[in-house]
């Protein structure tokens, strides 16, 4: 059986949130899907919420500490990724946003993406395809069809969710697990490898 890494990055600011809760049951119901397919799959759970003053010190100094860079690298070394986000204001966190722009600008292009939302009531649910889903675009990535929102009323009957955010959370899964099964495993990154080329290639670009 072949294995692949699943990245997952939740954006809740408490803790519980239904926002981890959501990214949990699209994480469990990836993981069988891709069993069903013959593919083992390894868990990475980026919390943003740890990482919320790493990101503002970012933003400030144009650098990344150890704690956030090995979150980047978790994201951006999987092989698929569930981005999962509260919505405010009919669009994704600024926690989320800020994530988002600290990655290198080709960093997701191409990675298949399952994008998940939640909210008090339904009437965020368009932010999923106005606001997540054009700026995975952007980035290039591969989005799965079926988007997941949840709202409220989905966990009114317990952690489970409603029989209709079940059936929602299956089909996203099953498609992004047809995309990473149907990929071969994302190369892992050389530790070594110079992003801005040789020493000699950098004193010929300054004119020294």
């Amino acid at each position: 059986m072949s294995t692949r890494t699943l990245a997952v990055v939740s954006a809740g600011l408490s803790t519980p949130s239904s926002t981890r809760l959501l990214a949990d049951r699209l994480t469990g119901a990836t993981v069988a899907a891709l069993r069903e397919r013959g593919v083992a799959a390894t868990v990475e759970v980026v919390e943003l919420r740890q990482h919320a003053r790493d990101l503002a010190d970012n933003l400030t100094t144009g650098f990344a500490n150890q704690a956030l860079r090995g979150a980047v690298d978790t994201v951006v070394g999987a092989d698929g990724l569930i981005a999962v986000t509260p919505i405010f204001s009919a669009s994704y966190s600024g926690l989320f946003k800020t994530f988002v722009d600290v990655l290198e600008k080709d960093a997701l292009t191409g990675k298949p993406v399952l994008l998940g939302a939640t909210a008090g009531t339904a009437r965020h649910s368009l932010a999923l395809e106005h606001a997540m889903r054009p700026l995975f675009a952007y980035l290039r990535a591969t989005v799965v069809p079926t988007a997941v929102f949840a709202a409220a009323e989905d966990w009114a009957g317990g952690e489970q969710g409603s029989p209709a955010l079940t059936s929602r959370v299956h089909r996203a899964a099953g498609e992004l697990a047809d995309l990473v099964a149907g990929r071969p495993p994302a190369a892992p990154a050389d530790p070594f490898a110079d992003p801005a080329g040789s020493f000699e290639d950098l004193l010929r670009g300054s004119g020294a």
